[in-house]
């Protein structure tokens, strides 16, 4: 018989151990050319791949016997949406995976890096068509990081900032000719206004936003704010929910499941509704350790200026304020000291839980 610890290393687990999360086998649904009663392929919540614990699912999919595909592990937890790295570029494997998302019923977002230079257009332009012939609903790229760990220096931020716009820019006569979209997330890198301004003056209807309801809480934006301000420009979005606490250098910020948190989630969620019925919302629930915001430290500083990259007093009273009104409903999750199949465990479990909520309470 086969032991809970034999079926938390197979990235299956979460589905055959709830029956709330029942789905017909994957080969019996291929097989069958089965699929989910679903009215609208782009209307059920999708996975995003940070959702499963930057790569800590995926290496533990590779890791079973026999291997799992994480479209399957997706189709499987319930979700009508993928987020993945890179497309096949063979015609069959392409032929392939579009058969399976049809079958699933499942959409698709692919994630690779932009050209930095002329010499990596050619391979950009490669994964896009790839992108597009297996049928993706867009790409997405998060190409920051948290700029205050990432830089020490404005300057360096800057340079940095400049070279995020030569690479979308450059691959922008690539996804016109395509026609597929480019989705930005607000990767805790730029303060809303400023990608707002980057994109609308980039102009371009293929380079738009994948907007994250919690990110930019670590820039001192309350969330309704950030999506006031990228709204025109969303394509898609990370679904997740935040709770706040003080710690003796800031605040802490995690993702908690949803309705554990202090956002408004059915108001953004109207929102962007209201801009798109067919809005894709993919989940991006991440378990770990709460992120410190350091923003009573001089690092935190230094990537903002009075002109081109401005931080008024007042956003960041307003955010204190927010963490001071919110707190927690209980201790932050962490998962420092858990063995990987504990870590794992947890994962599944608080993505069920958002899945089980968003279908409640959002029809998702």
């Amino acid at each position: 018989m086969i032991t809970r610890r034999e079926l938390l290393k197979t990235a299956a687990s979460a589905a055959m151990a709830s029956p709330l999360l029942a789905r017909p086998s994957i080969a019996a649904a291929a097989q069958a050319g089965a699929a989910p009663a679903t009215a609208n392929p782009r209307g059920p919540l999708g996975l995003g791949a940070s959702a499963a614990g930057f790569g800590s699912r995926t290496r533990a999919n590779r890791a079973a016997t026999p291997p799992v595909d994480w479209i399957d592990y997706c189709y499987r937890m319930g979700y009508g949406g993928a987020e993945t790295r890179e497309p096949p570029t063979d015609p069959a494997e392409i032929a392939a995976l579009r058969k399976k998302l049809d079958a699933y019923r499942m959409r698709v977002v692919f994630d690779f890096p932009l050209p930095k230079t002329d010499a990596d257009v050619p391979r950009y332009d490669a994964l896009v068509k790839a992108s597009k012939d297996v049928g993706a609903i867009g790409l997405r790229a998060a190409l920051t990081q948290r700029r205050y760990e990432a830089f020490d220096t404005f300057d360096a931020f800057k340079a940095s900032f400049e070279e995020n716009k030569a690479m979308v820019a450059r691959a922008e006569p690539v996804l016109r000719k395509h026609k597929i979209a480019l989705a930005l997330e607000n990767h805790k890198g730029w303060r809303s206004a400023e990608q707002a301004a980057w994109l609308k003056g980039l102009g371009s209807e293929y380079v738009g936003v994948l907007f994250d309801f919690g990110n930019n809480i670590s820039l001192c934006e309350d969330p309704m704010e950030t999506l006031d301000n990228l709204l025109p420009l969303v394509h898609m979005c990370h679904i997740k929910d935040m709770a706040v606490a003080p710690y003796e250098d800031g605040f802490l910020l995690s993702e908690v499941p949803l309705g554990d948190g202090f956002l408004d989630i059915r108001g953004m969620v109207a929102k962007l509704r209201q801009k798109d019925a067919n809005m894709p919302f993919d989940l991006e629930m991440i378990t770990r350790d709460p992120l410190k915001i350091p923003i009573f430290t001089d690092k935190y500083w230094v990537t903002f200026d009075d002109t081109y990259s401005p931080l008024p007093g007042r956003d960041v009273a307003h955010v204190l304020k927010l963490v001071r009104d919110n707190p927690p409903k209980a201790p932050l999750p962490k998962t420092t000291g858990l063995s990987a199949e504990a870590h794992l465990a947890l994962e599944d479990r608080n993505n069920q839980v958002s899945l089980e909520w968003a279908r409640k309470n959002l029809n998702l």
